[in-house]
C-alpha cells in the first residue's frame, strides 16, 4: 500500500526502495543504504541527491577522524505532505505557464501540419460507431451542418446500424445537405437533398463533418467497412467540392 502511494506521488521503484531503506536504517552512508535497498551504489547516491531536492532526504558531513564522510537521513514522514503540496503548487505554476504559451504552440502545430488520423471500422457495430461520432462531433461544432454523398447501395446498412439516427440528429438540431445516388432517400427534417442519379447507386457513402471525413463501403464478404479521417485540410477541400457540386445541381 505504501509503495503504491509513493508510485502515485511520482517516485520510481528504485527511489522507493532507497527511501524506505533509509527510513529503516536511520542516519546512514550511501553505501549502507545501497546494500539495504539492493540498488547499485552509484545509482543510490544519485537517487539520494534527487530525494534531497524533493525535500524527502537530508544530508550532512560527519568527521570520522580520518576525514569527513557524507551521511543521509530521511525527513520525518509528515514532510511527504509538504512535498506533495509543493508538487501541486509547481504543477499549478506549470499549468499557468503553458496556458500563456498555448498561442505559440498552436501556431507551431498549425505550421507543421499535423498528420491525418485514420481509424478503421467494420461490421454493423463499426457503422454505428461512425454515426455516433457524427452526432457527437456535430453537437460540439459551432456550425451544426454536415454534408453527405448518400448511396442507395449503402443506406440500408446505416438504417440497420442506427434506426433512429435522424430522430436523434433532429433532436440535437443538427442539419445536413445530401447529394443522393440511387432511388429513395426521403427528407426527415433539418435536411436538404438533391440527386446526382436516381437510376444508379454508388459504391461508397461519404460524410463530411467538422474536420472529419467518413467513408462507408461494402467489403467482398458483403459486410460494411468504414474509415474516419481526421484532417482539417481534407475536410475543407471535400466541403468545397461538395458545395460546388451542390450549386450545380
Amino acid at each position: 500500500m505504501i509503495v503504491e502511494k509513493f508510485l502515485q506521488f511520482g517516485l520510481s521503484e528504485k527511489e522507493i526502495s532507497v527511501l524506505l531503506a533509509l527510513m529503516s536504517l536511520g542516519s546512514s552512508s550511501a553505501s549502507a543504504v545501497a546494500d539495504k535497498a539492493g540498488v547499485n551504489r552509484g545509482t543510490t547516491y544519485d537517487i539520494l541527491r534527487a530525494l534531497h531536492v524533493q525535500g524527502l532526504v537530508s544530508h550532512y558531513q560527519h568527521d570520522t577522524g580520518r576525514g569527513t564522510k557524507q551521511y543521509f537521513v530521511a525527513e520525518p514522514p509528515e514532510k511527504i505532505l509538504t512535498a506533495i503540496e509543493k508538487k501541486i503548487s509547481d504543477l499549478g505554476s506549470l499549468k499557468t505557464s503553458f496556458k500563456e504559451s498555448l498561442p505559440e504552440l498552436e501556431s507551431l502545430y498549425q505550421k507543421s501540419g499535423a498528420k491525418p488520423v485514420v481509424k478503421y471500422y467494420d461490421g454493423i457495430a463499426g457503422v454505428r460507431f461512425i454515426l455516433d461520432d457524427v452526432l457527437e462531433t456535430m453537437e460540439k461544432a459551432q456550425d451544426k451542418k454536415y454534408f453527405v454523398y448518400s448511396s442507395a447501395d449503402i443506406r440500408e446498412y446505416l438504417y440497420k446500424a442506427y434506426t433512429n439516427f435522424n430522430r436523434d440528429r433532429i433532436k440535437h438540431k443538427i442539419a445536413n445537405q445530401v447529394i443522393s445516388f440511387g432511388k429513395g432517400g426521403e427528407l426527415a427534417g433539418l435536411d436538404e437533398r438533391k440527386w446526382m442519379s436516381r437510376e444508379h447507386g454508388a459504391p461508397t457513402y461519404i460524410l463530411i463533418y467538422a474536420g472529419k471525413l467518413a467513408m462507408i463501403s461494402i467489403a467482398s464478404n458483403h459486410e460494411p467497412v468504414g474509415v474516419i479521417v481526421e484532417d482539417q485540410g481534407l475536410y475543407e477541400t471535400q466541403r468545397m467540392i461538395f458545395e460546388f457540386t451542390w450549386s450545380k445541381l
